[in-house]
C-alpha cells in the first residue's frame, strides 16, 4: 500500500474508531444508569429480608474477599448505610450521566474503575457470581480512560478546543480529565 493510499484511508478509519469508542462509552454509561434502578432510597433494601444494595453489601461481609474491606463494610458502611446508599446512588448516576454525554470522561473512567473494584470486593466470592464481570467492567473503564473516549462524539471533544488555549489552572485540569 502506498503512503498516499494509507493517508486517504486513515480519516475514515479514525472516524469509525471514534464512533466505536462512543458506542462503548454509551454502553458503559447505560450499564451504570441501569444499575441505579436497584438502589432505591430511602432504605436501599435495608429491611427484613435484606434486598437490593443492602443485600449485596452484606455479601461483602458474609462472603469475604479481603479481610480489611469486609471489616470496613461491617463496622463503617453497614452502621451508616443510608449515607452509603445515597453516595453509591449519586456516584453511579453521575458515572452514567457523565459517560453518556462524554464529559470529563477520563475522570469518570477512573471513578468507574474504583467503583468496579469496590463492587468486586463485595461480591466476588458471592454464590453464583461470575468474577470475570468485574474484570471486564474495570477493563472497559481503563479503555475509556486510555482512549479519552469523550473526545469522540462527546462533550469533551466539543469543549477541549475552548479549554486548550486558556492559560488557567481550571482549563488545564479540565483538559487533563477530558
Amino acid at each position: 500500500m502506498t503512503a498516499e493510499k494509507a493517508t486517504q484511508e486513515a480519516p475514515t478509519g479514525l472516524r469509525v474508531n471514534g464512533w466505536l469508542l462512543a458506542v462503548v462509552r454509551v454502553g458503559v454509561a447505560m450499564m451504570w444508569i441501569d444499575n441505579t434502578s436497584w438502589k432505591r432510597p430511602p432504605d436501599f433494601g435495608e429491611g427484613d429480608p435484606p434486598s437490593m444494595l443492602y443485600r449485596w453489601t452484606l455479601m461483602g461481609v458474609e462472603h469475604e474477599v479481603f479481610g480489611p474491606y469486609a471489616w470496613f463494610l461491617e463496622n463503617i458502611v453497614l452502621p451508616n448505610f443510608t449515607v452509603f446508599g445515597w453516595l453509591v446512588l449519586i456516584v453511579e448516576a453521575s458515572l452514567g450521566a457523565f459517560l453518556l454525554v462524554g464529559l470529563l470522561t477520563r475522570a469518570f473512567a477512573v471513578v468507574g474503575m474504583v467503583q468496579s473494584v469496590a463492587i468486586a470486593m463485595s461480591t466476588l466470592n458471592a454464590p453464583h457470581e461470575w468474577y470475570w464481570a468485574y474484570l471486564l467492567m474495570f477493563l472497559a473503564h481503563l479503555a475509556l480512560f486510555a482512549t479519552a473516549a469523550g473526545r469522540y462524539v462527546g462533550l469533551d471533544g466539543v469543549l477541549r478546543p475552548i479549554w486548550l488555549p486558556r492559560d488557567s489552572r481550571l482549563a488545564r485540569l479540565l483538559e487533563k480529565v477530558s
